[in-house]
């Protein structure tokens, strides 16, 4: 049996996580390997399993119903939960457990580094959303609604309340541009609050990182991790999905053009004003403060990157945006 742990001295935690395991579930668990925080890979002889741990029972429950949703009405490219408890729920250190199929990797992992994996994952989001758009009014007394501005106001609130350390790695001409940046965005999203308010309604997925995508070992693409689901139009999902994708096109507004579910979005305003919005930045910086890693090298360099090395191209990026905002204005 292995039970190797390789995250800090975790071993005594997970030792008897797995004795917990071998207590409730109907087979023998072969091995247990930590893959991130609350979420392990279980081995048996037969099967392999994703272990995931949830803060309650609501999210266990509503993450089995959603992608089980998903499932039947033929959205096929994620995983499904089993039910393999003795007695379920699975409750350990006051979290709750659900058991996941394991989809084997590729060794070809999905990177917003090359074009055909950025448009595969357009297209596979658009049908997570065409799919998502009948689940709405199922969902929408569980779900919560997104609410874009309002998430974004907070974030530059935090931003702000951190300048005190941000000011220690960045000069203060790009920090009042990052800020002068968020206000125009704000500002243009509030003057076309429609759009993010009314329309088509979804259910977003919250988090289009990279990691959230996965590569099968068929070379299918599969959606992963559902925890950030909310309910309002594509544009939010789309939002992150160009802000993920823009530092490997040079933050170049013509290109973003050239995919063709984007280009549609670059015709509105409301879109334009919100693409301006640093979140990326504001979010690596809280995030770094918040976890007090900001003096490691390690952790800092590519926050650095994206603030200021990536810097001359995302001012001829804004540029760019507010020429074509400008034009819609006429």
């Amino acid at each position: 049996m292995n039970t190797t742990v390789n995250n800090g001295g975790d071993d005594l935690a997970q030792n008897r996580l797995l004795s917990y395991l071998q207590d409730q579930l109907p087979f023998k668990v072969e091995e247990i390997k930590p893959i991130r925080k609350k979420v392990y890979l279980l081995r048996t002889q037969e099967r392999a399993f994703i272990l995931k741990g949830f803060s309650s029972y609501h999210r266990l429950k509503l993450q089995e119903a959603f992608t089980s949703s998903l499932m039947n009405e033929g959205f096929e490219k994620t995983y499904i939960f089993y039910e393999v408890a003795k007695e379920p729920p699975l409750f350990f250190d006051r979290t709750y457990f659900g058991c996941m199929e394991y989809i084997p990797p590729s060794e070809d992992v999905f990177t917003y580094y090359l074009k055909t994996n950025r448009l595969e994952g357009l297209e596979l989001l658009k049908k997570f959303h065409d799919t998502t758009e009948k689940l709405v009014s199922r969902y929408q007394t569980v779900v919560p609604a997104y609410r874009q501005a309002d998430k974004w106001r907070e974030r530059a609130t935090l931003f702000l309340n951190n300048l005190p350390v941000v000011r220690y790695f960045v000069q203060k001409e790009i920090i009042n541009e990052l800020l002068a940046w968020a206000d125009w965005s704000l500002k243009g999203m509030e003057e076309e609050a429609l759009l993010f308010q009314s329309g088509r309604q979804v259910i977003l997925h919250g988090d289009v990182a990279h990691h959230n995508f996965l590569r099968a070992k068929d070379q299918s693409l599969y959606l992963l991790d559902f925890d950030l689901v909310a309910i309002g139009t594509p544009h939010s999902d789309y939002l992150q999905y160009a802000n993920r994708i823009l530092p490997f096109m040079k933050w170049s507004i013509d290109d973003l053009g050239k995919y063709p579910i984007l280009k549609s979005y670059l015709g509105e305003r409301g879109f334009l004003h919100a693409l301006a919005f640093p979140t990326d930045i504001f979010r690596e910086w809280n995030r770094v403060i918040r976890d007090r890693t900001y003096l490691d090298p390690v952790k800092i360099r590519p926050v650095l990157d994206l603030t200021v090395g990536q810097f001359a191209e995302r001012q001829r990026f804004i540029k760019a945006l507010k020429n074509a905002a400008s034009e819609k204005s006429k």
